[in-house]
């Protein structure tokens, strides 16, 4: 896989508001961030499944196998708003085809590299994508801003991503950069920082 690459994980929170949502996909399409695969956030359809979790009770694995289905549901969406995306478990096959991939994760159920837990989001699955991709960077688009010079850890404990998060972040040898409505911060998982 080109070095290039961007992984592009759109959060789900994304969707309250359509303008930007659709501008940001169409940018990507047009190859704004260069060649990208894009990782869609679950929204609302996951926290559909963490409120029916909550309600009835049944376990983490199958919480978090729904909540890849949740992404592949949002992939489907982005797919329907821009139609230059393709909706796919193979984003390097569509890469190679000249396609722009909206990555369905729903295949990674059981996976022994990633935890079954809701420690594991859209975030930290944008980060063992990009690894596994050898992407350049991995751009975590987000309805709001981070807070001035936080890293991973910081990032993990305010709640923007996941508890996961950092162990990822340190696995990944790329930039991470974060883009919420101010604009990007990149962050780097070597120092304990993100610089403005």
């Amino acid at each position: 896989m080109s070095h290039a690459l961007t992984v592009v994980k759109i959060g789900g929170s994304l969707a309250a508001d359509r303008v930007r949502l659709r501008r940001l996909l169409g940018g990507l399409a047009d190859g704004a961030e260069g060649p990208a695969v894009i990782v869609p956030g679950g929204g609302a359809l996951a926290d559909a499944v963490r409120a029916t979790q909550a309600a009835l009770g049944f376990p983490d694995p199958l919480a978090h196998r729904l909540a890849l289905d949740a992404m592949a549901g949002m992939a489907r969406i982005f797919a329907a708003l821009e139609p230059r995306l393709v909706v796919t478990q193979d984003p390097g096959g569509s890469l190679a085809a000249g396609r722009m991939p909206a990555w369905d994760p729903s295949a990674l159920g059981g996976h022994p590299e990633i935890p079954e837990s809701w420690d594991v989001t859209s975030d930290s699955l944008a980060l063992w994508l990009a690894t596994r991709l050898a992407a350049r960077t991995c751009l975590l688009v987000k309805s709001a801003d981070p807070p001035p010079g936080a890293g991973p850890a910081d990032l993990a404990r305010t709640g923007l991503v996941d508890a996961a998060f950092p162990g990822f972040a340190s696995r990944f040898p790329g930039r991470i950069v974060l883009r919420g409505p101010g604009g990007d911060r990149p962050c780097s998982a070597a120092a304990p920082e993100c610089a403005a």
